[in-house]
């Protein structure tokens, strides 16, 4: 069992959060959710000793042991893949090469024999002789080729350093699992690898992720990180989500009966007790939800963003055609012969693994790069708006403050009309006067959305909108795009919001060639499992 007792952490006269009494025990999985700043990473510091706080105390068992996901890529640039993972279970890693340093000696002494016995004790105590297997097993699980585990890190792809660093928390049975933000640059099969080892993981969990679809799957309890408290709730982050807009509404409803109201959420407690899953977890989770009660469902001030596009023209029937679209940079063959028509019903989520290539795409489909061969032609009556991966030329070099910086791109150029426009978007007040060089990468992308709102576009196209958004605001995002009547071609890491926007999924392939599917995200990710070779 973790503990946390009286818990308080300050910066300055600024107060994250005071008097904070949790315990964390084996078996559960904890999301911990806040707005941006709230203090999520700061939390998971002061649990693991990188941070004192300011004051209070968290208490381990000494024989229990605490992994935590490092986020330090260079860190281990001299060591071999297979090392850097054994390295999570520091004690066996010393053991071993304390142990393979003696029996390499030429003088072996009496006491050097003693000390060997003594290692190999230990050594088979702690897991040694599985140790090179195991870390294996894990390194494959997450998409790492065995011919790389010998490999120094320094050698190997950045994005495969991540996965590194997460093979070695996880590696050696940890007590205590401490994650920050895990699933950041995983593709689809290491993100599902990874849900299922933790969905049968024996230990205690606390992850911090803005992937609603994973939290669900993994967690028991969500810990909320709200106005300078952290609270503790049964369930995953749909039922803590659900929950609190219930209870906001309960609050807002002062007049109706409270009685009615209660009813309502006892319902609504049960049907997510009803819910069926294959996770040890979630049948634990069950159990908890059924002795709930309605005083212990949270009622969270945070505020959510409003996001709604509405075009101004009815587009005709001629959409989209992209045919026979071929580019290569640098040699390499991003796109091979793409051809696709985009049709009255269609929301598209174009995947793949090669991003790059995903991302040209959206640029010759916009007019900012050029096919090597190929045509991309609109509809005469479609007006698109464009939500670019990389949108920092928008902002750098820019002496604007927000009202000016929305003014530009908008027809009604009246103070009254912009402020309302940012209020929806949560700049209130003197914010609506900051200066854009110094917004943050979540404020950056709420103005480029303000941005495409404020245009009346009746065709979006979206390259990983979600990047630097919080959780608030990806539902923000996920409800305005499921809302949208009209066509919608985007990529996003988020899978929610990629299952209940998309209904047909382009795949970039390996070779720059596509591979077009009529159905939804979850559908695409059975039949791509099916597909997948077997031995």
């Amino acid at each position: 069992m973790l503990t946390v007792n009286d818990l308080s952490m300050q910066f300055g006269p600024s107060v994250l959060f005071s008097k904070v009494d949790l315990q964390f025990t084996a078996g559960n999985c904890y999301g911990i959710i806040g707005a941006n700043g709230a203090g999520k990473s700061t939390f998971i510091k002061i649990l693991s000793g990188e941070l004192e706080p300011t004051s209070g105390s968290v208490v381990l068992d000494p024989k229990r042991r605490m992994s935590v996901l490092k986020q330090n890529q260079s860190l281990y640039d001299d060591c071999t893949v297979l090392d850097t993972v054994i390295m999570g279970h520091q004690r066996l890693f010393d053991c071993g090469k304390e142990r393979e340093a003696i029996y390499d000696k030429e003088d072996f002494s009496d006491e050097d024999g003693l000390r060997a016995a003594q290692l190999e004790e230990e050594f088979a105590e702690l897991g040694g002789w599985e140790a090179e297997s195991d870390a294996g097993r894990i390194l494959q699980g997450l998409g790492v080729d065995v011919s790389l585990h010998q490999s120094l890190m320094r050698e190997i792809d950045p994005r495969l350093k991540v996965k590194v660093l997460l093979a070695q928390a996880l590696f050696g049975h940890p007590d205590v699992l401490l994650l920050d933000e895990p699933t950041n640059n995983l593709d689809l099969a290491s993100v599902v690898w990874l849900e299922d080892f933790l969905m049968d993981y024996e230990g205690t969990v606390l992850v911090v992720s803005h992937d609603r679809y994973f939290l669900n799957n993994v967690c028991t309890h969500i810990v909320d990180i709200d106005y300078g408290k952290i609270k503790m709730y049964v369930g995953n982050y749909d039922f803590w989500y659900e929950s609190s807009q219930l209870i906001q509404k309960l609050i807002r409803d002062q007049n109706k009966k409270a009685e009615q109201k209660i009813a309502e959420l006892q319902t609504f407690i049960a049907r997510f007790s009803a819910n069926k899953s294959k996770s040890r977890q979630a049948t634990s989770r069950r159990k908890l939800l059924d002795k709930i009660t309605v005083e212990e469902l949270p009622a969270s001030g945070r505020r959510y963003p409003w996001v709604g596009f509405k075009a101004e023209r009815e587009p005709g029937k001629d959409r989209l055609f992209v045919t026979e679209v071929t580019k290569s940079v640098d040699g390499v063959k991003l796109l091979n012969k793409v051809s696709f028509i985009v049709g009255k019903e269609d929301k598209i989520a174009v995947v793949g693994k090669n991003e790059l290539a995903v991302t040209m795409l959206y640029k010759i489909l916009m007019g900012e790069e050029e096919p090597d061969s190929g045509d991309v032609k609109w509809g005469a009556s479609i007006q698109p708006a464009y939500f670019p991966k990389d949108h920092n030329s928008f902002f750098e070099n820019c002496d604007y403050d927000l009202i000016d910086w929305m003014r530009q791109f908008s027809a009604d150029k009246r103070e009254s009309y912009l402020r309302g426009f940012l209020g929806r978007m949560l700049f209130s007040g003197d914010d609506v006067y900051k200066p854009v060089k110094v917004l943050s990468g979540g404020e950056k992308v709420r103005c480029m959305l303000s941005k495409m709102m404020l245009s009346g576009a009746n065709f979006l196209v979206f390259d990983q909108p979600t990047n630097h958004l919080d959780l608030e605001s990806i539902a923000a995002l996920n409800n305005g795009m499921e809302a949208f009547k009209h066509n919608i071609i985007f990529s996003c890491h988020d899978h929610q919001l990629t299952q209940t926007v998309a209904n047909r999924i382009i795949e970039i392939n390996a070779d720059g060639s596509i591979t077009d599917r009529l159905c939804s995200y979850d559908e695409y990710m059975h039949i791509a499992d099916l597909e997948q070779p077997r031995g």
